[in-house]
């Protein structure tokens, strides 16, 4: 079952759906994603009990348990509202898979409906917001890197395209085999920990060979593998997630301190 997008028009109000992975890696990135939203004239509504989505258990073969887990996050986003979601793996587990798992479920059409309103974070710019953006920032090259998941399930690699090519003073430049996994794959890196070091090995070499000043990615999943790769191989570079490049490049980190300080109280983060 493959879930065809229907975009709305930009709302006034969206949930932000953090994930687990920037909630307790890199929380700084919910804030700076929250002030761009809040910038396009949109509130935000942060929920505190949101948990993982379910995929580790999906994926690793435990159905029912990974249906508890998403009945939970459904129940949490009452609203008819966009859900803004900061991975394309996880939106992908939502818009995609919780429809299968509640297919034969008194759920399944809460779920369907539920999935219509998850957006990647690119994802909601680019086609909700259609956002044309100006470049604050000073001259920098970059190379992205997209989860193949979210590449194949949330189409994340042509989001994250539009949106850097309206960047005046960033060059993109292009990894060899980017399409390919990073060597994360959720579970996968712990069940087989040698063949995904090597698959980051691959990686963060063809990285390094672009000669790019930065790197960005629009999930944290990945950019937690490749930063750890990174900083084993002592190398001075590390990659951020695209919605604190975007923040940075638009100085929307600079948004109301009173706001700010506020979604970082939610977000539990000392600002």
């Amino acid at each position: 079952m493959h879930i065809s997008r229907i975009y709305p028009h930009k709302p006034n109000k969206v949930y932000l759906y953090a994930t687990c992975l920037v909630d307790m890696f890199d929380p700084e990135t919910g804030i700076d994603a929250v002030a761009l939203l809040e910038q396009l004239g949109i509130e935000v509504e942060y929920v505190p009990k949101q948990t993982c989505c379910g995929q580790p258990a999906y994926t690793s073969g435990y159905t029912e348990e990974a249906r508890t887990v998403a009945e939970h996050q459904m129940s949490l986003f009452p609203e008819p509202i966009p859900i803004v979601i900061l991975s394309g793996s996880c939106g992908g587990m939502m818009v995609h898979h919780y429809p299968r798992i509640f297919r034969y479920h008194p759920l399944h059409q809460h779920a369907l409906a539920f999935s219509q309103r998850v957006f990647e974070f690119t994802e909601f710019l680019t086609s909700v917001c259609h956002v044309q953006l100006a470049d604050k920032g000073d001259a920098t090259s970059v190379v992205v890197h997209t989860s193949c998941a979210a590449r194949r399930e949330m189409n994340v690699h042509t989001h994250t395209a539009h949106l850097l090519s309206q960047l005046s003073n960033v060059n993109v430049k292009s990894a060899d085999y980017e399409e390919e996994c990073c060597g994360f794959g959720g579970t996968f890196s712990i069940k087989h920990p040698n063949i995904s070091e090597a698959m980051v090995d691959d990686k963060t070499r063809h990285i390094l060979n672009t000669g790019a000043e930065q790197l960005v990615s629009a999930d944290w999943g990945c950019m937690l593998n490749i930063n750890g790769a990174l900083e084993y191989q002592r190398q001075p570079f590390k990659g951020k997630h695209i919605a604190r490049f975007l923040a940075e490049r638009l100085k929307s980190h600079e948004a109301s301190s009173e706001a700010y300080s506020q979604n970082a109280k939610h977000l539990g983060v000392n600002a």
